[in-house]
């Protein structure tokens, strides 16, 4: 545990309150509590890891019936949670993320009695009995697993026209500061969840928009790494290009002590190579965050047409410039072409990924390949496509294989058009981070149409570069939450949240829903 991370949960044992009963002080304290407050409480002992986690699936079986946003509840989180606090007790050192309840996003395995389904009926019997890289690295920092998220199933790449947000398995997440809206995908659960203070943080993953978008809609901060910082390894894929686990939190110190845990390297997963050698302890970086003199690039031509969208993100920018930050206007960044050349690139490598995924399932798992899944989805469609078809999965299944001039010059295309031009907005207006709003406000739920959404979003570059994108929650529009996204440069992951950390502190733009 890092001294910087100790010296905040110092501050947070002597500002909270002691007379609680065990029971009492954990109900009153999941709600919008931290980590830090929550391992200060559990240091001084105010109550266990055991009632902290009996007060998250309290709270979610309360709430969630609305929400939809918990997939399942993992049966070994009490004694997940016994375990941390007779390690306390014994004296042993605590881990990072000793005692504190983490969610998981249904499509990450984990080792525990829970299948991982990507929200599919197909993989409902999907136990693999594995931990993937990241979540065995929290169970070793001491977290408890408390469950799994709902998600857009197959992390939102069967449809054009899918529903942000549903799956067969879970249903429609809502966003919980309005239930008619959506959490936004592809890890709208482990948005909505964070949200609902169901647990202090999530792993979501993101391909392009599946971590930021339900963070910025769900009033949070989010992390979309560098990719290759954290593992795939057991991860349901999309893309081996641009895939790659992310921390959700309320607030970027959470986020923080997430990363720390999980970023590392995978003898399996090659990307992750240097990983090792760039991680560092997040939370320690925070202690001397600053934008004094830092010069920012404003994406203009990614602010979108939505006037209230924009008069927040306008006071956003006076936020960091009273932060002591430079702002920079860039009028245009545009890639024409990346669109289609990314798309294509998705196409050849989900069918090569999710194949070689699949043969790794269990037995009981009959669909081990793409082909098989879609020929499940027309077996089962009163199921499974109730709203919305499969056109995408039946595009990929109709590629062949990776050795494929197409597929060869596409993932060219993309990655050098992205790269290219976000090396060269850096250099040519001597920028450190870009800025832009992360989306607008979240769109109604449609079961007819689908998504419908013309507004901003800031997804596309850093996903198709593999660079690191952060959004923090800059304000609300109508009562809806909207974010902030900073981008930067390969590895500069801890530079991101330090500059988030420092927006976050001037604005305290955070607002908890008000879910009863």
């Amino acid at each position: 545990m890092s001294r910087a991370f100790l010296s905040v949960v110092a501050a947070a044992l002597m500002a909270s309150p002691v007379h609680a009963s065990p029971a009492a002080a954990a109900k009153a304290l999941i709600a919008e509590k931290t980590i830090p407050e929550l391992q200060a409480a559990m240091i001084r002992g105010d109550f266990s890891a055991e009632d902290l986690t009996r007060a998250a699936i309290a709270r979610i079986k309360a709430l969630d019936g609305r929400l939809h946003s918990v997939i399942a509840v993992n049966p070994d989180a009490i004694t997940q949670a016994k375990a941390a606090d007779t390690a306390r007790k014994a004296g042993k050192a605590p881990g990072p993320m000793a005692g504190i309840p983490v969610l998981v996003k249904d499509n990450v395995e984990t080792k525990d009695p829970m299948a991982t389904t990507a929200g599919s009926l197909a993989l409902k019997d999907n136990l693999t009995g594995r931990d993937s890289p990241s979540v065995a690295s929290l169970r070793a920092g001491g977290a408890v697993i408390l469950g799994k998220t709902n998600l857009s199933e197959w992390a939102n790449i069967r449809s054009t026209h899918s529903m942000s947000g549903w799956s067969a398995i879970g249903g429609l997440v809502a966003n919980p500061y309005d239930l008619t809206r959506t959490a936004c995908g592809s890890s709208s659960g482990s948005g909505a969840s964070i949200a609902a203070s169901f647990a202090p943080v999530a792993i979501g993953t993101e391909t392009d928009g599946s971590v930021t978008c339900p963070s910025a809609m769900n009033g949070l901060a989010g992390l979309k790494p560098t990719v290759g910082l954290v593992s795939r390894t057991h991860v349901v894929p999309i893309s081996h290009t641009q895939d790659t686990p992310g921390p959700m939190g309320r607030s970027i110190t959470d986020i923080a002590a997430l990363l720390t845990v999980m970023a590392g390297s995978d003898p399996a997963d090659k990307a992750t190579a240097e990983a090792d050698t760039k991680k560092t302890d997040y939370v320690a970086g925070l202690k001397d965050a600053s934008l004094k003199g830092v010069r920012i690039g404003v994406l203009r031509d990614k602010l979108g047409g939505e006037p209230k969208t924009v008069a927040v993100f306008e006071a956003a920018l006076k936020s960091l410039e009273a932060a002591g930050a430079l702002l920079v206007d860039i009028k245009d960044s545009s890639t024409p072409g990346l669109d289609d050349a990314e798309f294509t690139v998705f196409t050849y490598e989900l069918k090569a990924d999710l194949n070689a995924y699949l043969a790794t399932t269990p037995p009981a798992v009959k669909t081990r390949t793409l082909a098989d899944v879609i020929a499940f989805n027309t077996a089962h469609a009163g199921e499974e496509m109730p709203h919305f078809r499969q056109e995408i999965f039946e595009m990929a299944q109709a590629k062949t294989g990776l050795d494929n001039p197409e597929y060869i010059a596409a993932r060219a295309r993309s990655q050098a058009m992205s790269t290219t031009r976000l090396d060269g907005l850096f250099k040519d207006h001597d920028v450190k981070f870009l800025v832009a709003p992360t989306y607008a406000v979240a769109w109604k739920s449609d079961a007819i149409y689908g998504d419908v959404y013309n507004g901003p979003f800031a997804t596309q570059l850093p996903a198709t570069s593999g660079y690191p994108h952060l959004t923090v929650p800059m304000g609300f529009v109508e009562g809806m939450p909207v974010g902030l996204s900073l981008m930067g440069p390969k590895w500069s992951d801890a530079d991101l949240l330090k500059a988030g950390y420092v927006f976050e502190q001037v604005t305290k733009a955070r607002k908890a829903p008000e879910l009863k």
